[in-house]
Protein backbone atom coordinates (compact mmCIF):
# COMPACT_ATOMS: atom_id res chain seq x y z
CA UNK A 1 0.00 0.00 0.00
CA UNK A 2 1.40 3.42 -0.93
CA UNK A 3 1.03 6.35 1.31
CA UNK A 4 1.67 9.50 0.91
CA UNK A 5 3.37 11.33 3.41
CA UNK A 6 4.20 14.73 1.85
CA UNK A 7 1.09 16.44 3.16
CA UNK A 8 0.64 16.01 6.97
CA UNK A 9 -3.68 16.08 7.01
CA UNK A 10 -4.26 15.88 10.44
CA UNK A 11 -3.28 19.50 10.86
CA UNK A 12 -6.14 20.38 8.29
CA UNK A 13 -9.06 21.67 9.32
CA UNK A 14 -12.17 21.85 7.39
CA UNK A 15 -13.69 25.28 6.60
CA UNK A 16 -16.46 26.34 9.17
CA UNK A 17 -18.95 28.99 9.56
CA UNK A 18 -17.95 31.41 11.78
CA UNK A 19 -20.39 32.99 14.23
CA UNK A 20 -21.73 36.13 13.33
CA UNK A 21 -21.35 39.23 15.16
CA UNK A 22 -24.38 40.82 14.81
CA UNK A 23 -27.16 39.91 16.75
CA UNK A 24 -30.97 38.57 16.29
CA UNK A 25 -32.27 42.27 17.15
CA UNK A 26 -29.83 44.09 15.04
CA UNK A 27 -31.49 46.51 12.56
CA UNK A 28 -30.71 46.08 9.04
CA UNK A 29 -28.24 48.80 8.47
CA UNK A 30 -26.54 47.09 11.85
CA UNK A 31 -26.23 44.15 9.56
CA UNK A 32 -25.53 46.03 6.49
CA UNK A 33 -22.59 47.73 8.29
CA UNK A 34 -21.38 44.31 9.57
CA UNK A 35 -21.82 42.72 6.04
CA UNK A 36 -19.62 45.57 4.97
CA UNK A 37 -16.67 45.14 7.36
CA UNK A 38 -16.57 41.77 6.73
CA UNK A 39 -16.26 42.03 3.04
CA UNK A 40 -13.64 44.62 3.81
CA UNK A 41 -11.46 42.38 6.36
CA UNK A 42 -11.37 40.01 3.04
CA UNK A 43 -10.41 42.16 0.43
CA UNK A 44 -7.63 43.44 2.97
CA UNK A 45 -6.62 39.75 3.71
CA UNK A 46 -6.43 39.66 -0.71
CA UNK A 47 -4.13 42.59 -0.64
CA UNK A 48 -1.86 41.33 2.08
CA UNK A 49 -1.25 38.17 0.17
CA UNK A 50 -0.62 39.88 -2.89
CA UNK A 51 2.04 42.33 -1.06
CA UNK A 52 3.14 39.14 0.45
CA UNK A 53 3.67 37.33 -2.58
CA UNK A 54 5.33 40.26 -4.19
CA UNK A 55 7.78 40.55 -1.22
CA UNK A 56 8.63 36.93 -1.66
CA UNK A 57 9.78 37.14 -5.48
CA UNK A 58 12.18 39.81 -4.17
CA UNK A 59 13.54 37.71 -1.82
CA UNK A 60 13.69 35.29 -3.90
CA UNK A 61 15.56 37.36 -6.29
CA UNK A 62 17.84 38.19 -3.37
CA UNK A 63 18.76 34.62 -2.70
CA UNK A 64 16.93 34.71 0.50
CA UNK A 65 13.89 31.99 -0.02
CA UNK A 66 13.37 28.59 -1.80
CA UNK A 67 11.55 28.77 -5.28
CA UNK A 68 8.75 26.47 -3.63
CA UNK A 69 8.19 28.99 -1.24
CA UNK A 70 7.37 31.77 -3.65
CA UNK A 71 5.16 29.34 -5.71
CA UNK A 72 3.30 28.76 -2.62
CA UNK A 73 2.65 32.15 -1.21
CA UNK A 74 2.18 33.02 -5.61
CA UNK A 75 -0.53 30.51 -5.64
CA UNK A 76 -2.04 31.12 -2.53
CA UNK A 77 -2.37 34.88 -4.01
CA UNK A 78 -3.72 33.45 -7.33
CA UNK A 79 -6.46 31.13 -5.61
CA UNK A 80 -7.94 34.15 -3.13
CA UNK A 81 -7.92 36.19 -6.28
CA UNK A 82 -9.53 34.27 -8.39
CA UNK A 83 -12.22 33.26 -5.13
CA UNK A 84 -13.12 37.19 -4.79
CA UNK A 85 -13.50 37.89 -8.52
CA UNK A 86 -15.72 34.73 -8.60
CA UNK A 87 -17.52 35.91 -5.68
CA UNK A 88 -18.12 39.44 -7.36
CA UNK A 89 -19.47 37.99 -10.04
CA UNK A 90 -21.94 35.50 -8.15
CA UNK A 91 -22.72 39.26 -6.50
CA UNK A 92 -23.49 41.14 -9.82
CA UNK A 93 -25.40 38.74 -10.94
CA UNK A 94 -27.73 38.26 -8.27
CA UNK A 95 -28.17 42.07 -8.15
CA UNK A 96 -28.89 41.88 -12.01
CA UNK A 97 -31.40 38.57 -11.19
CA UNK A 98 -32.86 40.73 -8.96
CA UNK A 99 -33.34 44.05 -10.96
CA UNK A 100 -34.83 41.88 -13.58
CA UNK A 101 -37.86 40.71 -11.15
CA UNK A 102 -40.84 42.73 -11.40
CA UNK A 103 -42.38 43.70 -9.18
Amino acid sequence: MIQNNMFNTQVVQPLQMQNASVSKTSTPAETIQSFGTYLQEALGSVATQETQAHEMSNQFLLGNVNVDQVMIASQQALLSLQLTSQVRNKVVEAYQEIMRTQM
